[in-house]
């Protein structure tokens, strides 16, 4: 059985660390896992396999500099010593962790890096930090590089051509089973009503999800005397200032961050996403499991897997997200229908390439 180390930051809510658990629970049996994080904490953890073995790699975090160094320095040495090239292979899967990157090249010969973001635009579009952030990460040590999304593969290519041939798009796995189970729990702050429901879930940073857009949009939408509802499933370090934005909008509401977000959204009736840049939303195929049409800014794969097919793309706009939201509440979309099991099974049929190397 072939050897496998993955390496994270955490194991708390959120789109990677949902990819992370379904990536474990789908290869677990197949190969021997040690999963390492950085901080062995979330709400996941008690998710793992219990053949799934969990060790630590916390960086040094003092606060003088000769301290931190010298204590990471040994850190790193210790690691060294005990597990250089004991894998068979090795993944980096939180993509912004130094510490994780490092754990990956050292652990095997054969280490892969995961890319879950559009870095590009996270750096508002500025190339020499985009460069100098994968040139810190030492992509030139991976042996294979993988993005979620073929955007951010072509972004990547854009800024690395020599790199092209290590690289490879292969989309997160989907536990539908779970999200088919979940969305029939009952829920006691939130009921289906005959209006159109608008949903959004995820986390509250405007900088990314500009979430005042769906709200600006919804004023307009108001002031045309639409009947609809808005609901927002989430929190984060804009929440407050989001809720001010929204006051006075009866039909806006805030409802927090939910451990178990799928009967919130098998009770609405569309998805709405406003961001400027993404990796690839896995919401997008939660939602297409629950049968629920999408409208979503352009990001990430959304005008190859969303438009035509599960909802409407729009620019990145408030003016973008109120057209496509009153062509809703009048018309309705239509969509198809999605095959979770074939969807597994090609991004199984990759993983498991990867590791036959």
């Amino acid at each position: 059985m072939r050897k496998i180390l993955i390496s994270s930051y955490n194991l708390n809510v959120g789109g990677i660390e949902t990819a992370l658990i379904n990536l474990l629970k789908a290869i677990n049996k197949k190969y021997e896992i040690t999963l390492v994080l950085e901080k062995k904490e979330g709400i996941f953890l008690k998710e793992l396999p219990e053949n799934i073995k969990l060790i630590t790699y916390t960086p040094n975090a003092n606060k003088i500099i000769i301290i931190r160094k010298i204590i990471n320095f040994l850190k790193q040495l210790k690691f060294k010593l005990k597990y250089k090239n004991k894998f068979d292979y090795s993944i980096s899967y939180a993509t912004y962790s130094y510490s994780s990157a490092f754990v990956a090249q050292n652990a095997s010969k054969t280490s892969y890096l995961w890319v879950h973001n559009d870095y590009l635009s996270f750096y508002q579009n500025n190339k020499e930090l985009y460069k100098n952030f994968f040139e810190k990460l030492k992509i030139e040590k991976f042996k294979k590089i993988i993005f979620v999304s073929q955007h951010d593969k072509n972004v990547f290519v854009n800024e690395f051509p020599s790199m092209e041939e290590k690289l490879i798009v292969c989309n997160n796995l989907i536990d539908y089973k779970k999200i088919l189970n979940l969305a029939e729990e009952n829920v006691t702050d939130f009921e289906a009503k005959p209006i159109p429901t608008f949903i959004n879930l995820g986390r509250h940073i405007e900088h990314q999800k500009c979430l005042s857009r769906i709200i600006e949009a919804t004023k307009k939408l108001n002031k045309d005397g639409l009947k609809f509802r808005v609901i927002f499933v989430g929190e984060g370090k804009d929440t407050e200032g989001l809720k001010q934005k929204a006051q006075g909008e009866e039909n806006i509401y805030f409802l927090g961050a939910k451990k178990n977000p799928y009967p919130y959204l098998k009770n609405s009736d569309c998805l709405v996403m406003s961001s400027d840049y993404e990796g690839y939303p896995v919401v997008f195929v939660e939602s297409m499991i629950l049968g629920k049409p999408i409208i979503t800014t352009d990001v990430s794969d959304s005008k190859k897997d969303v438009e035509g097919k599960f909802g409407k793309v729009v620019a990145k706009s408030a003016d973008g997200i109120y057209e496509a939201m009153k062509e809703f509440i009048e018309k309705g979309y239509k969509i198809n229908k999605f095959e979770p099991e074939e969807y597994n099974e090609k991004i199984i049929k990759i993983i498991n390439n990867l590791f036959e190397i």
